[in-house]
């Protein structure tokens, strides 16, 4: 008998030989007049580097779900597209051309931005093809392209007319660096080195001299107030008198809970503006604001002769000046927690300027109902990630920004009036090259023009509507009808504040309802120290050589097998050799079925087969469980131990006798159609998680492709009470295989061992896998 996969070993080549088998047939093609459909808002990919062995773990397992609901009996609508948008990228094109985006020409930095797209977008649809990901890449999206950009211009057309987007000017997070505003979701706090300075005022009064303890001392001039905790006995005495600063000017002292009595002396200055807490003073306390720090993070001239430093160095210099002057008590090195900004890690300041706005605060509680009742979360533990994030916010999302690369503002101004025009929604404008669509102010009726915005949208605003853009949502009603927003949003948990609230935001406020019915965030990739991956640390793993040596389905598998969803999982070359190890193994098994027939008709089952068709329905059932909640681990590490410490040692050798064709002919048919039975269900429980080896060896031995096919179901009549003897039978054959090597027998010469009563359903084929003779002079305990 020859086998019919002829290859004797699986390589990563293969895998290459099936992704082109797939490609030419159409696998996945998706069929929108199915009875059953199912769509992936599939997260595009910043284009903005490289990506590391996580990002594609945590691709490969979207792969896995998409694969999943095919086998459910789902037609898949698995998109793909490319984020292109917004401050990363152009960062980065700073950085490699060593440029400052405000000292180019605009059209010339947008060039220098899509060629740098250009080049990583391909890095990553390479890998993702390479992955074996099931997803439309000949129809790939993009979020710079004008179809994407008209519809986030549709939407925001539609948000202004609704009432939804207004104009305002008010504090806001700054990147000085980036020169830009920040959404609240885009600042990130480090700890980081600083002095906390110990600065002498007095009452104006008395005379009486006060501590306080500040860290940002360059903001003196821009004090406004001094407050104290209402509990701190200390300095109740000071309520409604006045301070008078180190630099002559005259503050009052108020009472407010933002004043924490551990912190320093326990007073607190006021400034315009330190950070959010400082916003929220001077709103709740009606404060006039002094802004000394313009938008270049240089202090302005209302900052006197510390005009046109910069924060650092007009801290420093303020230090030196009070402490010349007799106003510094004491100065302590400090490490304390600093907004920066999420891309270049500069600090944030807060500086007031005009702004868009898209309003959420007043929805957040109906969005948290609607979803709540709507939408599942995976784990279901995931949600209060979502939830911790709805509690903390306090203001409306600032969606525009004073950057180059992203969508414009679909917005003109009327020279004669000054009003805003909006365009109507359907194609992409570029009010700042362009004029708009119209000739008359519809306001004033003016003819002489208008003046086009040069602003842009937050990348947000576009990547936030992914689920509409995909399915069709202003460009192909037909679709939109048939699928609306999509089904699952696959996503990590480091976006969850960003991505999916403001996905969820944007539909909402649009369609009144929830973006999504399932709602699956991951963990993240870590190193084989538990380590978050940075090229600082210089344990950044790259897929590509790891595709080269192990293949895809061996990286695949380990990202399965390490971790429950939801949770970090850690990722080491060792670990995905081990996988690797594995498919040689299934590879053998299925290499051996493949030389036998198999049989059209179950036969006589023998206990033997029926043992382990037992254990075959315990793993379909908890795989299963895995399957249907988007959770890849049990079905991973369950299928792995299944093939590896129970078929392939202990069922397979012990019918191999039969299943060469010895014994009555019922047996060996019942060997051979149960390896058949089992090899086939192995096969497709586990091809959601390595669809490549899966699918070459159902194509060699029993053609077609296994993707084609649905879940496999358990059979209740295998449901026998022989499954419960598998660590029984296990224990036996260990025990015998150990006999025989402590004795140097070789494993295919006999040997006198006594099988358990309770083994004796099991006894012909035992027999035969050890050679045991009839008369046995060690009895086995």
């Amino acid at each position: 008998m020859k086998p019919k996969i002829t290859e004797k070993h699986w390589t990563p080549d293969l895998e290459l030989e099936v992704q082109k088998i797939w490609e030419e047939e159409d696998l996945y093609r998706f069929d929108p007049d199915s009875d059953k459909v199912f769509s992936i808002d599939t997260p595009p990919p910043y284009a903005s580097g490289r990506w590391h062995v996580g990002a594609a773990i945590h691709y490969s397992q979207i792969d896995m779900i998409a694969r999943t609901m095919r086998m459910f009996g789902y037609s898949v609508y698995f998109p793909f597209g490319v984020d292109r948008n917004g401050l990363p990228v152009e960062v980065e094109v700073e950085k490699r051309y060593k440029i400052r985006m405000w000292e180019h020409p605009r059209e010339k930095f947008i060039e220098l931005c899509k060629k740098f797209l250009d080049e990583a977008e391909n890095d990553i649809v390479r890998i993702s093809r390479r992955l074996g990901m099931s997803a439309d890449f000949k129809n790939l999206f993009r979020t710079d392209s004008d179809l994407w950009r008209a519809q986030t211009q549709r939407t925001i057309i539609e948000a202004f007319k609704k009432g939804l987007v207004y104009e305002d000017y008010r504090p806001n997070n700054y990147c000085p660096r980036c020169k830009t505003t920040l959404a609240d979701a885009e600042v990130e706090h480090k700890r980081l080195r600083g002095k906390l300075v110990y600065l002498k005022f007095r009452e104006k009064e008395c005379g009486e001299k006060y501590l306080i303890a500040t860290t940002r001392p360059e903001l003196l001039p821009a004090c406004a107030a001094v407050i104290y905790n209402p509990e701190d006995e200390r300095y109740r005495e000071l309520r409604g008198k006045v301070l008078v600063t180190p630099l002559g000017d005259e503050v009052g002292v108020l009472e407010h809970p933002a004043a924490k009595p551990e912190f320093g002396t326990g007073l607190m200055m006021v400034c315009s503006y330190g950070d959010a807490v400082d916003v929220m003073l001077f709103r709740e306390l009606k404060l006039d604001p002094k802004v000394i720090v313009d938008e270049n993070g240089r202090l302005n001239e209302r900052a006197g002769k510390y005009k046109g430093l910069t924060v650092e160095e007009a801290r420093e210099r303020i230090i030196e000046d009070l402490r010349r002057e007799g106003y510094v008590e004491r100065v302590e090195e400090i490490k304390h927690d600093t907004p920066v900004c999420w891309r270049c890690k500069t600090p944030v300041e807060i500086v007031p300027m005009h702004e868009f706005y898209l309003r959420q605060k007043e929805y957040v509680d109906g969005l948290r109902k609607t979803v709540l009742e709507e939408a599942k979360f995976y784990p279901d533990w995931a949600v209060n990630y979502w939830l911790n994030w709805l509690r903390s916010i306090e203001t409306d999302w600032p969606i525009s920004r004073r950057r180059y690369y992203a969508t414009e503002i679909p917005v003109w101004y009327c020279r004669s009036c000054g009003k805003m025009v909006l365009p109507k929604p359907g194609r992409y404008y570029r009010p700042w090259k362009e004029d708009p669509p119209l000739n008359r102010c519809p306001h004033c009726g003016s003819t002489e023009g208008f003046i086009g915005e040069t602003r842009v949208f937050d990348t947000w605003v576009d990547s936030s509507i992914s689920p509409l853009v995909y399915n069709g949502y202003g460009w192909n009603d037909e679709l939109f009808k048939r699928l609306g927003p999509s089904d699952l949003r696959p996503q990590g948990k480091d976006i969850v504040r960003t991505w999916l609230h403001y996905t969820l935001l944007r539909v909402y406020l649009l369609l009144g309802r929830s973006a999504f019915k399932h709602i699956w965030i991951s963990g993240m990739g870590l190193d084989e120290k538990g380590r978050a991956m940075h090229k600082s640390l210089g344990n950044v793993i790259y897929p590509w050589p790891l595709f080269e040596k192990f293949g895809a389905d061996a990286v695949r598998l380990a990202g399965a097998s390490e971790a429950h969803h939801g949770s970090d999982f850690r990722i080491s070359e060792e670990r995905i050799g081990g996988c690797f190890k594995f498919l040689q193994k299934l590879w053998n098994v299925a290499r051996f079925v493949s030389m036998l027939p198999f049989p059209s008709e179950e036969p006589k089952l023998t206990p033997t087969d029926l043992w382990i068709l037992g254990e075959l329905n315990d793993l379909i059932r908890r795989s299963e469980e895995g399957y249907r909640s988007f959770d890849f681990f049990n079905p991973a590490t369950l299928s792995r131990r299944f093939v590896w410490e129970i078929l392939a040692p202990h069922y397979l050798e012990m019918v191999k006798w039969r299943a060469y064709g010895n014994g009555d002919e019922e047996e060996v048919k019942a060997a051979r159609w149960t390896l058949h039975t089992v090899l086939r269900a192995v096969l497709r429980l586990l091809a959601p998680i390595i669809p490549h080896i899966t699918d070459y060896i159902w194509r060699a031995v029993y053609g077609g492709s296994v993707h084609r096919g649905k879940f496999p179901r358990p059979n209740e009549r295998w449901d026998t009470e022989y499954a419960r003897f598998t660590g029984r039978i296990m224990a036996f054959n260990s025990t015998v295989w150990k006999i025989k090597k402590e004795r140097g027998i070789p494993f295919s010469q006999g040997i006198e061992v006594k099988i358990p009563e309770e083994l004796k359903p099991f006894e012909k084929d035992l027999r035969a896998l050890h050679k045991i003779s009839q008369s046995p002079s060690y009895f086995y305990r």
